[in-house]
């Protein structure tokens, strides 16, 4: 397998982890980006935050963990209860992906208690991302914002 920009090493390296059946040449890797806030700082509130995060974009893109090749968590640091990854880890299936957690650049006014991750996945060809931001990070990206069930 060649690719036209990545040299052969970086191409292996990259394809070292076991690709799975859908990563077939009619999938493109994409990126998803979401972002929520926690209630407070306790291992608890930041869980419930990145569970119903992950699982929604993991439902609107219809995705399953084998799908999933890396995921980069950030967080504000007002949260240092626990780290958003190992909450993520413990999903069935998600103790085999690439998980990272940092922390985000600290910015005047910025929104307290946030969570943001970046999903790299593989989608079929012609699907678009359906990115989240929930909670008090919605007013983030008002465009993506996720509309409350009833």
């Amino acid at each position: 397998m060649s690719h036209p920009w990545l040299p052969p090493l970086a191409l292996a390296c990259v394809l070292a982890m076991p690709l799975p059946a859908t990563a077939m040449p009619d999938h493109n890797l994409v990126g998803i980006r979401g972002a929520t806030t926690a209630s407070s700082n306790t291992p608890e509130a930041i869980g419930a935050a990145v569970g119903e995060m992950v699982e929604t974009l993991m439902q609107r893109n219809g995705l399953m963990p084998d799908q999933v090749v890396t995921a980069t968590f950030s967080a504000t640091a007002d949260l240092d209860a626990v780290y958003p990854a190992s909450i993520a880890r413990r999903r069935p299936g998600w103790d085999r992906i690439s998980l990272l957690d940092v922390q985000q650049l600290e910015v005047r006014g910025q929104l307290p208690r946030c969570i943001r991750v970046q999903l790299l996945v593989w989608m079929r060809q012609g699907e678009e991302p359906r990115h989240a931001y929930l909670r008090g990070a919605a007013g983030l990206r008002p465009d993506r914002q996720v509309q409350p069930s009833r």
